[in-house]
């Protein structure tokens, strides 16, 4: 595949995933009440939160560091993309898993940088990350769930995704791109 081709996909499956990103969140800010749950099937419901964290609710830094880390994050994956694609050819599979993991961040910085001076529920660079798809698989006799208790977005799904593909997958095209652009010292 050409530069240019490998270019447009990568905008491609980035302008995909935050439109499907971006439209199932606004729904569900129009459409839900703040913890409202809707059993679509017994091991799938949309259920409405908001959460200040990491993907899957995950709380480690303030928020505003979160966010600016997000957005240097996803200037270094774009560059690296940019590298990659410029330097060598890499396999679409692997170059579609890196466009993912953009497309994933985008998707959660423009809730943390927007949503919350859009929906008036906070300033610029604080708003919420809108989750809302929850998966309970497995119970125990009480019904608790034990078995995938985390709510998450579809930018969580594309990060994730593309994560274990390119563990699984793609491991030697990532070492390959990271030798070509920061090539190894050679011995003396």
């Amino acid at each position: 595949m050409s530069k240019v081709k490998q270019s447009w996909l990568v905008t491609g499956i980035v302008l995909l995933a935050l439109i499907l990103d971006q439209v199932s969140k606004v729904y569900i800010k129009t459409h839900f009440q703040l913890g409202e749950a809707r059993e679509v099937f017994s091991w799938f419901h949309i259920v409405f939160i908001e959460n200040d964290g990491m993907a899957f609710g995950i709380e480690w830094f303030s928020k505003f560091v979160l966010t600016l880390f997000r957005i240097l994050a996803v200037g270094v994956l774009g560059y690296y993309t940019h590298l990659i694609i410029h330097k060598q050819q890499v396999r679409t599979g692997y170059l579609t898993s890196v466009a993912m993991v953009i497309a994933g961040a985008l998707g959660n910085i423009i809730d943390c940088v927007f949503y919350g001076k859009i929906w008036g529920e906070g300033d610029w660079f604080y708003g919420k990350v809108v989750d809302m798809l929850y998966f309970p698989l497995i119970h125990d006799a009480e019904g608790n769930c034990v078995f995938f208790p985390a709510v998450f977005n579809i930018a969580d799904s594309f990060i994730t995704v593309a994560i274990f593909l390119i563990l699984i997958f793609y491991r030697k095209d990532f070492d390959k791109s990271l030798n070509t652009i920061f090539p190894p010292k050679e011995k003396k």
